[in-house]
């Protein structure tokens, strides 16, 4: 079997396993990224995720990370909504999810496919293979763009002309030599509507992302209390953020979505029935989303900020109840909504 002839196999494999695109490109592709993620970590802009700065030689460089690898495919899978996410920052007694988080874990969903799609790949050649979704140091995004699949917006996030915004990505590493697809560039041109629409200018440029102002670093990665100046900008969004991704405009030639596992489960849940979810009624209410990750303390902490943006003050009882939370964190953002809640 020649190489060509495996990689068009491999191609429709990939379709029929439900990615919406695929592409390949050389672990080695993208040597500029090594100094980017440097230059990123050195200003501070990661924040608290200190996993960044540790694995920071394998992030760097797919090659790298497995140096026996000879070809990096890269695959899209999209979950497009189905309705504007940004319809629900009007409902400020509910709390807002983010899209991705709103169904059953992608990355068990991703990475399911991605092990189907590698076994053949095995079978077919024989050579090795490792699978990533997202959890591994490995630069998706840049990778992704290397292989033709879209390019890094400005607002850094993944993006194509025929995907939209709503994807996620998938790699599979391979010993396998495949002929690499051609790199995309970037379709921004002059607009800027990402960017503009952040509510905490998070951007300090085109293509640059200052995470420590971002909600949605804020509202999952980031422990203990957020900074005053940035709560009142979190509006009702307790998990996530999808602005950036909702108003590029070339979300009208964005796919479908195909997978049943990525519609909505969580909704526009009341921020009153959340604020008092205890550790095992978090648990169970999220179990299967990715949002079980953070934690009750941390969510109840996000949903507080919502309770004190949301203006209504028959949520005032909610807030005063957690004021003496065991978390101190939970406690701190209790007395704040009460603050903001309470008459002048």
């Amino acid at each position: 079997m020649t190489a060509g002839s495996l990689k068009d196999r491999l191609f429709a494999q990939a379709v029929g396993e439900g990615f919406s695109k695929i592409g390949i490109c050389r672990p080695d592709a993208v040597p500029e990224t090594a100094a980017r993620l440097r230059s990123f970590l050195a200003e501070g802009r990661h924040g608290q995720m200190g996993w960044m700065a540790e694995r920071e030689a394998w992030r760097g460089s797919a090659a790298a990370l497995w140096p026996e690898a000879r070809s990096v495919i890269m695959l899209a899978e999209a979950y497009t909504p189905e309705v504007d996410p940004m319809a629900g920052l009007l409902k400020r007694d509910r709390g807002v999810v983010s899209v991705y988080a709103q169904g059953k874990d992608y990355h068990d969903l991703v990475k399911r496919r991605l092990k189907r799609l590698g076994r053949w790949l095995v079978d077919a050649s024989g050579a090795e293979i490792k699978v990533f979704v997202d959890t591994a140091p490995v630069m998706e995004k840049p990778l992704a763009q290397a292989a033709g699949l879209g390019w890094q917006g400005k607002h850094t996030n993944l993006l194509g002309r025929d995907l939209g915004s709503w994807v996620f990505l998938g790699a599979v590493f391979t010993t396998l030599e495949l002929e690499p697809d051609v790199a995309e560039m970037s379709h921004c041109g002059t607009c800027t509507a990402c960017l503009d629409v952040c509510p905490t200018k998070a951007f300090p440029a085109p293509y640059q992302l200052d995470a420590r102002r971002c909600i949605s670093y804020l509202t999952i990665e980031h422990k203990g209390p957020v900074d005053v100046e940035l709560r009142a900008l979190m509006g009702n969004r307790i998990y996530g953020c999808d602005d950036c991704l909702a108003v590029c405009p070339w979300n009208k030639f964005a796919v479908a979505a195909t997978e049943i596992g990525y519609q909505p489960r969580v909704g526009l849940p009341e921020l009153a029935e959340l604020a008092v979810l205890d550790d095992a009624g978090f648990r169970e209410r999220f179990a299967g989303s990715p949002v079980k990750r953070i934690g009750r303390d941390r969510f109840v902490r996000n949903v507080l900020y919502a309770i004190g943006n949301s203006g209504m003050p028959w949520l005032l009882p909610t807030a005063s109840g957690l004021v003496s939370d065991p978390d101190a964190a939970v406690a701190d953002a209790a007395r704040w909504a009460v603050a903001r809640l309470s008459p002048a």
